[in-house]
């Protein structure tokens, strides 16, 4: 578990977990800037269901203060490259707790870090931690987003059908391709 005094009062559940490439740690205060940098691209933005375009102040600070909260049901990591002479910064994983052992991850990685095989390797090293001991792992991602249906596939996803969900960026209904994992059990 990371312990650091820039993480935000009653953080720390989400621990930290070490990769080859980077780190997957908690959020602290000092990543707002760059999270906000690359959230704030619209093509990120448009690829996510919650993230909204243009970026208003202080969403960055309530993802900080959701991820603080003892209460939550989202953990969530930033994809930290700094070790190896990386951004501090290169993504974010969230994982929420569902139901009957399930779990369902959301991820975005900044566009400087695209093509290189970095959210496969970072989904991987979450679901080999399974922090919340789940048996499901469930994932989604847009249609018009074929590059995410592949870093799901290579992380051993398989297909489970299509759906829907509401795109703030987009103010839009998307369809979605859904996939899941089997971990344990």
């Amino acid at each position: 578990m990371i312990v650091d005094k820039d993480l935000p009062p009653g953080s720390g559940s989400a621990a930290e977990i070490a990769t080859d490439r980077f780190i997957l740690r908690p959020m602290r205060r000092s990543d707002t800037g760059l999270i906000e940098l690359y959230a704030g691209d619209e093509r990120v933005a448009r690829m996510t269901r919650d993230i909204p375009h243009p970026l208003p102040p202080g969403t960055v600070e309530t993802l900080l203060r959701t991820a603080a909260d003892p209460e939550h049901s989202v953990d969530v990591w930033v994809i930290d490259g700094a070790r190896l002479g990386h951004a501090e910064v290169m993504g974010i994983l969230k994982l929420e707790r569902m139901d009957r052992r399930q779990s369902e991850i959301r991820y975005w990685v900044a566009p400087a870090f695209w093509n290189a095989g970095i959210a496969t390797a970072a989904i991987e090293a979450l679901l080999g931690a399974n922090p919340h001991g789940a048996e499901h792992i469930f994932a989604e991602v847009f249609q018009d987003n074929p590059g995410s249906a592949r870093v799901l596939t290579n992380a051993g996803f398989d297909y489970l059908g299509d759906a829907e969900a509401y795109c703030v960026a987009r103010g839009a209904i998307v369809r979605t391709w859904t996939y899941s994992r089997k971990l344990g059990g």
